[in-house]
C-alpha cells in the first residue's frame, strides 16, 4: 500500500491524530505520497507538531458518529453527531424526553433504503449540519419485517 493510499483512507476514516501525523511527515519531506508504507518511520513524528496541526485541524476533520437512541419499545432514532453527549442532548431538546437508551453504529453499518442499500458512511453526505436525524428505525411483529424511514 502506498502512504498516498493510507491517507486518503485515514481522512476518510477521520483518523486526526495519525492523518495529521502523515501530513507533518509529508510537510517535513521525511516521506512522499508514492512511497510504500513500510517507509513510514513514526519516530520521526514531532508529537507537539502534530498536536498543534490537530488543534488547529489544518486537515478539516471533524468527526461524526452515528448514534442509535431508543425512543420506545420498538422505534430507534439514528442521530448524526460528535459524540454520545451530544446525541442524547439532541435528542431530549428534539424530543422533549430522554431516550431509552443510547448507542454507537459503526458508519459502515449497511441498511437498505428504498430499492437500494447505503451505509451510514455514504449517507452522512447527504447532511451539512450536525446533530441531525438519520432516520428512524421500527421494529414490526408482525411476519418480523423492520424498516428504516
Amino acid at each position: 500500500m502506498l502512504v498516498r493510499e493510507m491517507y486518503e483512507n485515514l481522512i476518510l476514516y477521520e483518523e486526526s491524530t495519525l492523518a495529521h501525523s502523515l501530513y507533518h511527515l509529508l510537510a517535513e519531506e521525511k516521506i512522499s505520497l508514492d512511497d510504500d508504507i513500510s517507509k513510514i518511520d513514526m519516530n520521526q513524528v514531532n508529537p507537539e507538531k502534530v498536536a498543534e496541526l490537530v488543534e488547529k485541524n489544518v486537515l478539516g476533520i471533524h468527526k461524526i458518529g452515528v448514534y442509535s437512541l431508543k425512543m420506545d419499545k420498538k422505534t430507534f432514532v439514528f442521530i448524526y453527531a460528535s459524540s454520545e453527549e451530544e446525541a442524547i442532548q439532541f435528542y431530549r431538546k428534539s424530543f422533549h424526553k430522554n431516550p431509552l437508551n443510547c448507542h454507537e453504529y459503526s458508519l459502515d453499518f449497511e441498511l437498505t433504503r428504498g430499492n437500494g442499500v447505503i451505509s451510514f458512511r455514504e449517507m452522512r453526505k447527504e447532511f451539512t449540519q450536525f446533530p441531525a436525524v438519520a432516520g428512524y428505525y421500527v421494529k414490526e411483529t408482525l411476519g418480523g419485517f423492520r424498516r428504516f424511514e
